[in-house]
């Protein structure tokens, strides 16, 4: 039977509409800005009515933490994973609490050397480095990429490298407000130093927030209350049958968008070679190439049949099958009675309606789940492009006049496994 969701109403306690963007920013949450994560209070949400302290709380597609940050801070045991390196450093870095009196001393020397005639420098050498930054800021960049290498402790040393990522937009000529790779030659570009040491103050404050709301107990066992890997949403590192919630919000079809917007720190931190090699990595890709398979939803079957036999069809297939695969190791880690949380909304893809959600409910029920709750939420304010062009699927500029709200509901399944 096919689902259809369009209908529900929207329940406005998901909203979170009377949060600021600080507040969504709170502990390490602003470290990084990551494109389409969810905001943590919903993630908190989940975290606190369907989960116990103690208990396992999963991210396969943890993006940039914000599920495990959560999980630890209500003194769960947090498992996350993703495919992309920039994901997982930045993931790392902010569920990483490092006492603020060490920290401060690292920026202290960190300063002072930086403020000095510094020589040494550590330039990737890669072509697309200089497509994005001029002569002087790349130059700058490289000294201090060079001053953060000789950090020994490696905790630390992420954590200004994470500062460093962050600066690395201003610090290019990529068109500021832009949400795709597109250059503006009259743009006058940050001056590294200062901007990255702007960005550190910043973080040195939010880490502290973070290591004093931990508990003790959490700070202390730290390495055995989470486990955090670079790896594919469909190789888990858990045990079956040991978590009890999955809280997640997987990427788009279009989701390959998200190696164009994290391609600065790739570059600078040497993930990639090329862009196109870059992007194969995630969900969904067209390269996959794979036999006929069964995608266990007769709505996604409909969708890919009114797609056609193009590159566009053969996506939004790998994309529900690589799907249907990671719900399945979803099932295999979940204890009986845990649930997962599958936070999604709809897009267009040609014109056609792509009903993610419909289709998640319809192959997860069909793998031996059940429905617990289907919320329709609104979505106020996101860190994702608001709008999108209903043919290619792709992010596009407001100013667009073929132009469809990207996301303005979303909807979070929650789903229970009832048996092994």
């Amino acid at each position: 039977m096919v689902l259809d969701f369009r209908a529900l109403a929207i329940d406005p306690s998901w909203a979170f509409a009377e949060c600021t963007q600080k507040q969504t920013r709170y502990l390490t949450h602003g470290y990084y800005t990551y494109p389409a994560k969810f905001i943590p209070q919903l993630a908190a949400r989940l975290i606190r009515e369907l989960s116990t302290p103690g208990e396992t709380v999963a991210d396969p597609f943890m993006g940039s933490g914000t599920t495990l940050i959560e999980a630890l801070v209500q003194a769960r045991r947090a498992v996350g994973v993703d495919i992309n390196p920039v994901a997982h450093l930045v993931a790392r870095v902010k569920a990483t609490p490092i006492s603020p009196a060490v920290l401060a001393a690292e920026y202290a020397r960190l300063a002072a050397d930086l403020a000095g005639e510094r020589r040494a420098t550590l330039v990737p050498a890669n072509a697309r480095i200089d497509y994005w930054f001029p002569p002087a800021q790349k130059n700058e960049l490289g000294i201090i990429l060079a001053r953060l290498a000789e950090i020994d402790d490696a905790a630390q040393r992420e954590f200004f490298l994470v500062a460093f990522a962050q600066i690395l937009k201003t610090c290019s000529i990529w068109l500021q407000k832009s949400v795709k790779p597109t250059r503006d030659p009259r743009k006058t570009p940050a001056e590294p130093r200062a901007a990255f040491l702007r960005q550190a103050r910043f973080m040195l404050k939010q880490n502290a927030e973070f290591w004093n709301l931990l508990a003790p107990s959490v700070r202390g066992a730290l390495e055995a209350y989470r486990v955090i890997e670079c790896a594919d949403a469909r190789a888990l590192p858990a045990r079956a049958g040991t978590v009890s919630l999955i809280v997640t919000s997987p990427p788009y079809v279009t989701s390959y968008e998200y190696a164009d917007l994290h391609q600065l720190t790739a570059l600078w931190f040497e993930y990639l070679d090329t862009l196109p090699a870059f992007r194969q990595r995630f969900i969904g890709s067209a390269y996959t190439a794979r036999a006929h398979i069964d995608l266990r939803s007769e709505l996604a079957e409909r969708i890919c049949g009114d797609l056609g036999d193009g590159k566009k069809a053969r996506e939004v297939r790998n994309y529900f099958a690589d799907m249907l695969e990671c719900f399945g190791e979803m099932k295999r880690v979940l204890r009986v009675g845990g649930k997962a949380c599958i936070v999604i909304g709809n897009t267009e893809l040609q014109k056609i309606p792509i009903r993610n959600a419909e289709v998640f409910a319809e192959q997860l029920q069909n793998l031996g789940l059940r429905a617990q709750a289907i919320i329709k939420r609104a979505i106020p304010a996101k860190i994702l492009p608001q709008t999108r062009d209903p043919y290619s699927g792709k992010f596009t500029s407001a100013r667009n006049s073929n132009t469809v709200l990207a996301y303005p509901v979303e909807y979070i399944l929650v789903m229970e496994k009832t048996a092994d």
